[in-house]
């Protein structure tokens, strides 16, 4: 790559986020920290629908811990999921499958000027999902596949809410119920990802290859329960594990904006309050606030989760 392509592409990246939270080209395909009560324990055989209504908004942060300035994202988002368990066993587990649809409303500012953009986000399913349960113990193994139905504007990520790019992620869930109402429950996953083929660094500039490094992320919660209602802290955390690259390329360090191969992480945690009716439905909401952010945008998250057997 000359010196000349890779200052625009560095430019053009300088102002990237792509998405409300992208620590790459390319926003998160999964909204991290939605996943927390019975994250692990899946519900007995029948059908059953799950509301996912949040707010985002942050700062972009540097390979530092550093605001960028003239930096901000803003979005609401609400994802639709449809969660089928069958009365199949496999391996002594229960079978399930599920598929998750986001409408997403964002607005970004990065550097050059604000935009905002609706649409669809990007469609994930799951048709084989397997869970057990044994006493106080309940654990779940799946593979979700991310398919890039988002909306994507080729050299405006203000424009972009898809990542443009199919990806896989395996699964492991577990929560721990004990006789007393505390639940410590985790959903860790390892997204892997494939590459966006229409990566531009500008609306005008020639079509490449970026590569988003893959990531290990997990949602966690430690609650207790109090009859039907119960109270917690809940969050999540995400380590970018392989380096972004153009073309084949790491992408080289942009002071003040990015650390080399532009690996994002964050850390992020806050209160948590649900309430359960007998008939099993259940009401989540929580607020979740990003520490130790890095190649990424950081910054506060709400979200109401509904769950509903039909």
């Amino acid at each position: 790559m000359n010196k000349q392509l890779r200052n625009a592409i560095l430019v053009a990246l300088g102002a990237l986020a792509a998405g409300t939270a992208g620590a790459k080209e390319g926003g998160d395909q999964y909204p991290n920290g939605i996943e927390t009560w019975f994250a692990g324990a899946v519900p007995p055989p029948g059908n059953y629908f799950i509301n996912y209504l949040g707010h985002y908004s942050g700062d972009l942060y540097n390979g530092e811990g550093k605001r960028v300035a003239g930096t901000s994202a803003s979005a609401w988002f609400n994802a639709f999921r449809f969660v089928k368990v069958s009365g199949i066993k496999v391996l002594g587990g229960d079978w399930a499958g599920h598929v998750i649809l986001p409408v997403v409303h964002q607005r970004l500012n990065l550097g050059g000027g604000s935009a905002s953009a609706s649409g669809l986000g990007d469609l994930t399913i799951d048709p084989f999902i397997v869970a057990w349960h044994k006493g106080d113990w309940h654990w779940t193994v799946g593979l979700d596949i991310n398919l890039p139905t988002g909306r994507y504007k080729s050299g405006d990520p203000r424009q972009s809410i898809g990542a443009n790019y199919w990806s896989i992620e395996p699964i492991f869930a577990f929560t721990w119920l004990s006789q007393g109402g505390w639940e410590v429950s985790a959903k860790l996953m390892y997204n892997i990802k494939g590459g966006n083929d229409d990566f531009r660094a500008a609306p005008d500039a020639a079509r490449q290859k970026y590569d988003s490094g893959d990531d290990f992320h997990m949602d966690y919660l430690v609650g207790r329960r109090f009859g039907p209602w119960g109270v917690g802290l809940s969050g999540y955390y995400l380590k970018q594990t392989g380096d972004d690259k153009v073309d084949g390329e790491v992408i080289d360090a942009l002071p003040g904006v990015w650390s080399r191969g532009r690996r994002g992480e964050v850390l992020a945690a806050g209160p948590s309050l649900t309430y359960s009716t007998k008939g099993g439905t259940m009401l989540i909401a929580q607020w979740q606030h990003e520490f130790e952010r890095e190649n990424r945008f950081g910054g506060d998250k709400a979200l109401l989760k509904l769950v509903m057997p039909f």
